[in-house]
């Protein structure tokens, strides 16, 4: 038969195999129902599969993806007791793989999904600092390589498809999940997910991008809340993520639960068809999130007609949800075409073929391969060049020759889990470097001692007196303050997983733990207070999932560190940054409002009002998009702006190019990160204040200089226009170059007819 000619293009022998498939079988290869931690009971070295299992493939003939087979977290209730690890892991995965192979007509693999937001959700795998981290880096080559990681891991396990959170764009701090955002501007954010698919898909492994999209603009910072936004906006601020993705041929996408304007992403035909695949020319698979087919009955009022309305809309896949299940009586009802149901199972077997699974569906059942800290040492270095030195008079870095006596108070400096983020999978004990333990790697266990003070939640404040008289006794405090997103500490859940706040839980960020205030949680603020009236000097540590608002932290501790959850070896990285191992070269991601009235908080709002101006609170953000400060000092030369261009010559591709000296004229070396934003001064459409287009991450000795250059081309000089077609037009642009959110130099271009 055709299709088991190898010389065949992939689409060739989908083809060939998808019109031998009865209905049935097509409906079976675009579901994804199981949990696949779900699909096996392991007994000590013993592993079988489940009934649930075997009955879901014999009903379809076959399986078309199995996601979570490696998941090991709270919700799936999978440790190192009973779930997979070591060898057992690909064992597992060869027994899943036969009996689906042995139970369809034509002997079709299954495809593997499996959650990889910041790293592996498995026992084991390469963790990474949450993605408002990587943002914090700057560093788009850093993440590109902790990403290839990641990638050789998931191709080592057998892995076909990535989930990764990447599409998100933060605009409201309040929401749980706004630890998986890159940041809240979308070029930034468009640059590090650019990186992320071309790592994993150079290792072997596809990418599906989530979510789309606009589930970062939700009502009140609430998950899964409508996006009342216009088509403008969705187009300025969210596309231009999905765009890069596509670019790099990124293999699947995840639709958003919310809805945008009325219309649920899941039943968006306009989204997912005319411009995901119109517009942008997205060419993979469309899947669902979890159980949001289900959610469209508050549309339809029957699971059968919603799985028809999101089959109609575009999506190829789904997950966990009952409606895919029904397809075959929704083309019976004539509620969709059977060509409709065609066109997904085709991108399914399509993938099947491209990636060779007809032909090696088995893993080798050696050891996975091993992904030591001292051997890939990637996770660390994004946790060191993430954080973020919001403030500094004077007291970092701290003297590592002995003499002080250092109090270490907070919840946030000795618990591991803190400092993983959401998604994460159990860890072994000893595995990572908190705060505490970095410290006394560093200094020894005599220089440092420790008192909790609270928990990250909850208002005992029992142990708030101890910390105090520990504060008084020492020379200067390291404050470790902060949030979590940790599944670990009793969490309950909804039935997608998401987290649920009915139940005693130290979480206060993560997905379904929105807030409504963006002040530490629990009785953290009286921590702080009571340690600030010892008078000690305070370098603040915020180790958090969102953007705080801390005004009277950063106004009372004398230096304040910033940490979007920095991974295992996040504590190694924070302790060498305080003792000066490094110079800090974070930026901030996303803007630190003075307070939840501030919302929304942006950096780049429409030049058409002045925002955050209230009669009761100082203008402007506490701390800016793009923010940070160093031990060391730069300083800018020959700043040569471009002038103007021509629309032709920007059109043939032309790039109107800022030149510049950079120095550290200080005494340490560091990296500097040279940022580019502009302002379209005369345009059809209102613009923004400030835009970044261009950014650049530069290590330099102390008392080195580089030339550097960044450019603008038609991408970053375009805008929509009042009848939205993204154009260039004549006119002025005000640059302005910034380093660490001080300003440099400030010029003008001009774009002429």
């Amino acid at each position: 038969m055709l299709f088991q000619d190898k010389t065949k293009s992939p689409r060739e022998r989908a083809e060939d195999l998808l019109a031998q498939l009865t209905l049935r079988e097509k409906v079976g290869q675009i579901n994804q129902r199981l949990h696949g931690f779900s699909a096996y009971e392991r007994e000590g070295e013993s592993i079988t599969l489940s009934k649930e299992f075997k009955e879901e493939v014999e009903k379809f003939g076959g399986l078309g993806v199995l996601y979570g087979l490696y998941r090991a977290d709270p919700w799936s209730g999978r440790d190192y007791s009973n779930g997979l690890h070591g060898i057992m892991m690909k064992r597992a995965y060869n027994l899943a793989q036969k009996y689906v192979i042995e139970h369809s007509r034509f002997g079709i693999p299954a495809l593997m999904s499996t959650e990889c937001p910041h790293g592996h959700q498995a026992l084991g795998g390469y963790l990474l600092p949450v993605n408002l981290g990587a943002g914090a880096t700057w560093n788009p080559d850093l993440v590109r390589e902790a990403f290839s990681v990641c990638g050789k891991q998931l191709k080592d396990l057998g892995v076909h498809y990535a989930l990764i959170s990447m599409l998100d764009i933060l605009r409201d701090p309040r929401w749980g999940r706004s630890e998986e955002c890159y940041s809240e501007d979308p070029y930034l954010a468009a640059s590090l997910a650019r990186e992320a698919v071309a790592a994993c898909q150079g290792q072997g492994v596809s990418v599906v991008a989530k979510h789309f999209c606009a589930q970062g603009e939700g009502t009140g910072g609430v998950n899964a809340s409508a996006a009342r936004i216009g088509p403008r906006e969705l187009r300025e601020i969210h596309l231009p993520v999905m765009k890069a993705c596509c670019q790099e041929n990124v293999a699947g996408v995840m639709a958003a639960y919310n809805e945008i304007d009325g219309i649920y992403c899941h039943a968006n035909q306009t989204l997912l068809q005319d411009i995901l695949r119109g517009d942008l020319g997205f060419q993979g698979a469309v899947m669902a999130d979890g159980t949001a087919i289900d959610r469209l009955d508050n549309l339809t009022g029957s699971s059968t007609a919603s799985g028809a309305m999101a089959l109609k809309a575009g999506v190829d896949i789904s997950l966990w949800d009952q409606a895919f299940s029904h397809l075959e009586e929704a083309v019976a009802q004539g509620l969709v075409s059977e060509k409709e149901v065609d066109r997904a199972a085709l991108r399914v077997l399509e993938e099947k073929f491209r990636q060779g699974l007809f032909e090696q569906p088995y893993l080798e059942e050696t050891p996975p391969m091993a992904f030591p800290a001292k051997d890939y040492p990637q996770s660390l270095e994004m946790a060191r060049q993430g954080a973020v030195l919001l403030k500094n008079q004077g007291l970092l870095p701290l003297s590592e020759s002995g003499g002080k006596r250092i109090a270490v108070i907070g919840p946030n400096a000795d618990n591991l889990y803190n400092q993983l983020g959401d998604y994460t999978s159990a860890q072994r004990e000893g595995e990572g470097v908190t705060l505490l333990g970095g410290l006394r790697q560093l200094l020894g266990h005599a220089a440092v001692r420790y008192a909790p003070g609270c928990e990250v939640c909850g208002q005992d404040g029992s142990g708030i007196p101890e910390a105090v008289a520990l504060a008084q006794e020492s020379d200067l405090v390291i404050l470790a303050v902060g949030g979590s997103s940790s599944r670990f500490a009793g969490a309950r859940f909804d039935v997608n997983g998401a987290a649920e706040t009915d139940g005693p839980v130290q979480m206060d960020c993560g997905e379904g733990i929105d807030c409504s205030t963006l002040r530490l949680p629990g009785c953290q603020e009286e921590l702080c207070r009571a340690v600030f009236e010892t008078g000690k000097p305070v370098a603040a540590v915020v180790i958090a999932g969102r953007p705080y608002a801390l005004p009277e932290l950063c106004q009372r501790a004398q230096a304040v560190v910033y940490s979007f959850y920095p991974g295992p070896w996040g504590g190694q990285a924070l302790a060498e940054l305080l003792l000066g191992r490094f110079s800090p070269s974070g930026r901030l991601p996303a803007s630190l409002p003075r307070s939840v009235g501030q919302l929304p908080c942006s950096y780049n709002h429409k030049s058409s009002y002045r925002p955050m101006r209230y009669c009761d609170l100082a203008d402007a953000a506490l701390y800016p998009f793009g923010w940070g400060l160093s031990y060391t000092h730069f300083t800018t030369s020959n700043v040569s702006f471009p002038g103007q261009m021509s629309l032709k010559e920007l059109q043939a591709g032309g790039r109107a190019e800022v030149r510049f000296a950079i120095e550290n004229d200080g005494g340490m070396d560091a990296y500097a990160t040279p940022q580019l934003f502009i302002h379209d001064v005369q345009a059809s459409t209102v613009r923004r204040v400030r835009e970044l287009k261009a950014f650049c991450k530069v290590y330099l000795k102390a008392g080195e200089q580089k030339d550097c250059v960044l450019s603008l081309g038609a991408e970053e000089l375009s805008l929509w226009d009042p009848d939205m077609r993204f154009v260039m037009e004549p006119g002025d642009f005000t640059l302005f170059l910034e380093e660490g959110g001080h300003s440099h130099a400030t010029g003008t271009f001009t774009i002429t007819e």
